[in-house]
């Protein structure tokens, strides 16, 4: 059954082919020699993207949830791989020295202020909301899909940034009992709305995690190029999202394991077209279609 509220069987299954054929494809061709040896740290992070969107794309399509933790894997592999080329071509670096991302392809050293200390694009920081955004999505399927201990350890290790940010790393802390807890909240927008919930009396807890579900998606619209989130696509409308494959579902990943871990009562959730109830219940054959037009009205141009 698909679970996604967008796309019919013959996309899901095209985007399936689409991610294993282009995972294989890009596997294969890193293993042959760089013209542009110096992109090698991006096209890596390129591939740990396609992995994490091939998984997000198996949830939407129907595949079995027992089966999907198999894949965290090679997405790991692919993200300690990029992180080693990078810091192999940071070690080249003179001091004052730093990489010109102008064309990313080439990925040129320069001496220009301007420059970053990393030759990918990313930016590898909790305070950024696209990455923030990144490592809650990977800690909630790691704790979602019950991963084993040596993959949590390694997942744990890339996203670092333990005593930063209050919510994750009390979400963290329900499986690494000894993580430091950091006293603020890097993104208030929308997370404030999910700490909230999680505080919240129990009484109180359904509502306010519904609200924290139903304003997700638009609150993370980031104005800011620079804070973009990666898969965000604001103002297209999904018929043209759709035609552009770009679409593996809009999953509240948040939200979910917070109802999972902190035993948030989510009974309001369930019909939410953003709420990955899959995860945490069994599923129905039949579905709630009203909340599947207010979903393609965010979607209008």
């Amino acid at each position: 059954m698909i679970r996604a509220p967008f796309g019919n069987k013959q996309y899901w299954d095209k985007q399936n082919s689409f991610y294993i054929n282009t995972i294989e494809d890009m596997s294969e061709t890193f293993k042959k020699p760089s013209k542009n040896p110096n992109f090698r740290p991006e096209y890596s992070w390129h591939l740990v993207k396609r992995c994490a969107g091939f998984l997000l794309t198996l949830y939407s399509r129907g595949d079995d949830i027992t089966k999907l933790s198999v894949h965290f894997s090679g997405l790991l592999d692919a993200w300690e791989l990029s992180n080693k080329l990078a810091d192999e071509l940071k070690a080249t670096l003179e001091p004052n020295q730093g990489f010109d991302l102008r064309h990313l392809a080439i990925v040129a050293i320069s001496d220009d202020p301007r420059a970053h200390n990393d030759p990918r694009s990313w930016v590898f920081s909790l305070s950024n909301p696209n990455h923030y955004n990144w490592c809650f999505w990977l800690v909630g399927l790691a704790l979602l899909l019950d991963i084993e201990e040596e993959l949590w350890q390694r997942l744990l290790k890339l996203i670092g940034g333990e005593g930063e940010d209050i919510l994750l790393d009390r979400v963290i802390a329900t499986r690494q009992t000894k993580r430091i807890i950091g006293e603020a909240l890097l993104h208030k927008k929308p997370y404030a709305r999910l700490l909230k919930a999680i505080d919240a009396p129990k009484e109180k807890q359904a509502k306010l995690l519904f609200e924290f579900v139903d304003n997700w998606y638009k609150e993370l619209n980031r104005k800011r190029a620079d804070e973009e989130l990666w898969w965000y696509m604001a103002n297209v409308p999904m018929e043209k999202i759709l035609e552009m494959g770009n679409y593996f579902g809009y999953w509240c990943i948040e939200g979910a394991v917070c109802a999972k871990v902190f035993n948030l009562d989510d009974s309001l959730c369930i019909e939410h077209p953003h709420y990955p109830k899959a995860f945490l219940h069994e599923e129905k054959v039949e579905e709630s279609k009203g909340f599947f037009e207010k979903m393609k009205s965010l979607f209008r141009s």
